[in-house]
């Protein structure tokens, strides 16, 4: 059994962890942690506050250590955040998300256009065309329309 440093919150903190738990609109991963956190410093091993959340204990560990490893100063909700995702970031803001499909929404008509009816392709090439993007391939243009649909 690896025996860590002592978690310890202030009642500050404490008060902070418990209202984000009564919360009704706190996510349940992040009261999950709140939890983590606060029986930890009440003293309870790995294997118990795993077992009373249903989780494993490598999951208590990490939350556990990750509240030692960051700075009282920080604010709670930091302190539990997801570390950001491996990956590089989207190359599209959420407003050109949003230029794009307010484009779809327009007659292609209204735009001089020949056809009644936006192909990701011609969507694409408007878009270029009006500066909403640098570029951005059809397949793309594609793949916006996928994730609105219900």
């Amino acid at each position: 059994m690896r025996i860590g440093r002592q978690l310890r919150v202030t009642e500050e903190e404490r008060s902070a962890l418990e209202a984000l738990i009564r919360a009704g609109s706190t996510p349940q991963n992040l009261a999950d942690r709140c939890r983590i956190v606060l029986a930890s410093a009440d003293g309870r091993s790995l294997a118990a506050i795993a077992r009373e959340l249903g989780t494993w204990p490598q999951r208590v560990s990490r939350w556990r250590d990750r509240w030692l490893k960051t700075s009282p100063e920080d604010t709670i909700a930091n302190r539990l955040a997801d570390e950001p995702r491996p990956g590089s970031p989207g190359k599209f803001t959420a407003e050109q998300h949003c230029s794009i499909i307010a484009l779809a929404c327009e007659p292609p008509e209204n735009c001089g256009l020949p056809f009644t009816h936006w192909s990701a392709p011609d969507l694409a090439r408007e878009a270029v065309k009006r500066g909403i993007v640098e570029e951005i391939s059809p397949r793309t243009v594609g793949r916006f329309f996928k994730r609105i649909r219900p």
